[in-house]
């Protein structure tokens, strides 16, 4: 691991083992990109595009000849002066034009991996990490803008962010910062991106890349179901085993976007960062603003390597380190068997058959704190309905500790209902334009976190149910798309700052919490997959990845987020057929093995279960618990299928491989297709753990198996192969 100034050619060269980024100083002022990708020892200027005198374009006092900035590789570009494709940055001095020059100024490179000031971000030691601080000034309008660059190790990620101070005498208004612009050279791509809705979240979308402008975004105020804050240029032959892949990835909860540029020439510019339409910020002299962190992820591997640079990174750099290696209780989530009719007998009851089948986490979903027993009521309060718990919260998780197991409640800490004494007693903490009405969404509005008192009160409130140590485990959720993104606390001049400080505001009650209960397993939760990003895995170990829990659906919903997220970050529930979102029917043991290498909850009611669906589901738990160890030390791989009627996974470690496959319909013509396995050692033979047969690791790599033809929809295998 290394950064490199070559002073003779003016040369910048990022390097591990794994990968290269390298950077000119041109004419000592404009910072040019010039290659990232596979690591190479070194540099010496090759593959530099050659100019030609041609018409339409400007000229600038630059030593290339012809160079146009129409097309020159600018390692931050800006619009302003000549380069004509989408910007990185955009600032207005005090001036009022929007206009600037940001030209090199100074480089220094530092051990470790900085933190990022309100933001999450990914986290190494001195000896993990190398960071590259690059300054540029426009010492005009007063701007001074620090590129950061960190490598860790030898993984094949460059992480990126940016600081902007205000070094002038006047005010200034950001309009446009990027959190990372990556120059590509002309070649075909493929733009890979995830998108969905609530309930069919993180579905592949994949075609080639044309002339012009491709973006996906969010202006929600989350991250959102419909567009996850990714996207991917790869070969357009690319496999999940084979092909060039680059991955763009934002650390960040809110509203964001991506984009790829293909210019005239087929040169490539890629961006990700705060979206520049719902954002602007008023930096003082003397202030400083940091953008969120972007990791950018390089695999020539395939589709896999690239998941597993993501996997690694989030679970060595960015989950709480206290959980990214520890096994998770079992819970059973009483939404499935209660809905908002709660009662203390219900809950004793279901804590009682979930002991005896192996659950270790009973948690109390929605409906403790409504005065009825549906969602429209109550929000916002947080006091417990003790005609429906009498003695309350704390004597619901005595009952629950002492039967041995764990206790968890829900919160939505960020809604608050119209019939709430919150919101008359406080009208001015909800999101609002006045002379107008708020726009509901489930019934609630959304309190304003962009204030110092509705972050402290939001604080207390959870603080006053936490301090005692009987919860152990919260469920944080947020069920709806900010709207009227306004708040009193902010003047005219700053109204797009809003959207940006709510996440921040969520960020410090989330960053609170961590601190002040280390401890406390929270996971996170928006309408199921609304806000699944790595902004909220720095302050949770694990996401709620749907509301929908239809196995069938889960495969390509779990198969989605698994391209950038760990397993055991991707909570997957065992629930009731026929399914309440789909009315689909599979197996109990389809459903269980869906869920099996994720980590794994049941979301039913038990007293509906019969004395043979108990017995199958209390033989699940003890083969998750028995194997669950296994799974957080192993490589996730997805493979590809002979057919599109199937769906595969595995995850290898040293001694054992669990191979899932999905047959999603009963088909005698596609019943002979091969299924290779991955990742094993080839000079190994391999046990099937139930039939006692034995086969050689490149024989099951290179040859495959086969699989029974079974006549029945939705049918699952689960294989547990064990290197001899």
């Amino acid at each position: 691991m290394s950064i490199i100034f070559d002073e003779e050619q003016q040369i910048l060269h990022i390097r591990n083992h794994a990968i290269s980024y390298i950077m000119e100083i041109v004419d000592g002022k404009y910072l040019a990109h010039r290659y990232f990708g596979k690591s190479i020892r070194s540099y010496h200027k090759t593959g530099i595009t050659q100019y030609f005198k041609r018409g339409y374009t400007t000229e600038h006092e630059i030593s290339i000849p012809y160079a146009s900035f129409d097309d020159f590789p600018f390692e931050y570009p800006v619009r302003e002066h000549g380069d004509f494709r989408i910007p990185a940055f955009a600032a207005e001095p005090a001036s009022g034009i929007t206009y600037s020059q940001l030209e090199f100024h100074s480089f220094e490179v530092q051990k470790g991996k900085p933190a990022i000031a309100g933001l999450p971000s990914v986290f190494a030691s001195q000896e993990e990490a190398e960071t590259l601080k690059i300054i540029c000034e426009d010492p005009t309008a007063g701007i001074r803008v620090t590129l950061f660059y960190s490598i860790i190790d030898n993984l094949s990620i460059v992480l990126r962010h940016q600081k902007i101070d205000n070094v002038g005498r006047h005010s200034l208004r950001l309009h446009n910062v990027q959190s990372l612009s990556l120059e590509l050279p002309p070649q075909p791509y493929e733009f890979l991106s995830l998108y969905g809705s609530h309930a069919k979240e993180s579905n592949r979308s994949r075609f080639p890349l044309h002339y012009g402008i491709q973006r996906i975004e969010s202006l929600r105020g989350s991250s959102s179901p419909q567009n996850q804050p990714f996207f991917a240029l790869m070969s357009p032959n690319i496999t999940e085993e084979h092909g060039e892949v680059y991955g763009f990835h934002l650390v960040y909860s809110g509203n964001f976007l991506a984009q790829a540029e293909k210019d005239s020439f087929g040169n490539v510019r890629a961006q990700i960062g705060l979206h520049p339409e719902s954002f602007s910020w008023v930096l003082e002299p003397g202030e400083t603003f940091e953008t969120p962190e972007a990791v950018l992820n390089y695999s020539d591997s395939g589709l896999n390597q690239l998941s597993q640079n993501f996997h690694q990174l989030y679970l060595e750099h960015l989950i709480p380190p206290q959980f990214t290696r520890r096994t998770r209780p079992i819970l059973l989530n009483s939404w499935e068997a209660m809905y908002c009719n709660v009662s203390m007998e219900k809950i004793d009851i279901q804590s009682s058959l979930a002991k005896d089948l192996g659950i270790e986490l009973f948690v109390l979903d929605d409906g403790w704190f409504r005065s009825g027993n549906t969602t429209q009521t109550s929000m916002g309060d947080w006091i417990c309905n003790e005609q429906k718990l009498p003695g309350g919260i704390k004597t619901a998780a005595d009952l629950v500790h002492k039967k041995g197991l764990l206790f968890g409640l829900w919160f939505e800490p960020e809604a608050v209902g119209k019939d709430s004494v919150l919101f008359q007693e406080h009208p001015n903490w909800i999101l609002g334009i006045p002379g107008y009405n708020r726009t509901e969404g489930r019934h609630e509005y959304l309190l304003d976190l962009s204030q110092k008192p509705v972050q402290e009160h939001i604080k207390h409130m959870l603080d006053s149910y936490l301090k005692d140590g009987d919860i152990d485990y919260i469920k944080w959720d947020m069920n709806r798309p900010l709207t009227d993104v306004n708040s009193i606390s902010l003047d005219k001049n700053r109204k797009k700052e809003i959207s940006h400080r709510y996440i921040l505001g969520l960020y410090h009650i989330l960053n609170w919490l961590k601190n002040s209960y280390p401890n406390l397993l929270i996971e996170g939760c928006s309408s199921g997959g609304a806000r699944f990003d790595p902004g909220m895995l720095y302050y949770v170990p694990q996401i709620w990845a749907s509301d929908n829990t239809d196995a069938y659906d889960r495969t390509s919903i779990q198969d989605g987020f698994s391209l950038l997220y760990p397993p055991s970050a991707i909570s997957a529930h065992v629930s009731i057929v026929p399914n309440h979102q789909t009315g689909r029917t599979t197996s109990l043991e389809t459903r269980y093995q869906t869920a099996s290498l994720f980590t794994l909850g049941y979301e039913l009611d038990l007293t509906l279960c019969s004395a043979e669906e108990q017995n199958v589901i209390k033989q699940q738990i003890a083969d998750y618990k028995q194997n669950q160890k296994n799974f957080l030390s192993s490589t996730f791989y997805r493979h590809t299928t002979p057919d599109d009627n199937h769906i595969m996974w595995s995850i290898v470690n040293e001694t054992d491989c669990f191979l899932y496959i999905m047959q999603k319909r009963h088909d005698p013509l596609r019943s002979h297709g091969k299924f290779h396995l991955l990742g094993l050692d080839p000079n190994a033979d391999y046990q099937n753990i139930d039939t006692k047969e034995i086969f050689s690791g490149d024989e099951l790599m290179h040859i495959g198996i086969t699989i029974p033809c079974v006549k029945e929809d939705y049918h699952t295998f689960i294989l547990h192969f064990r290197k001899m």
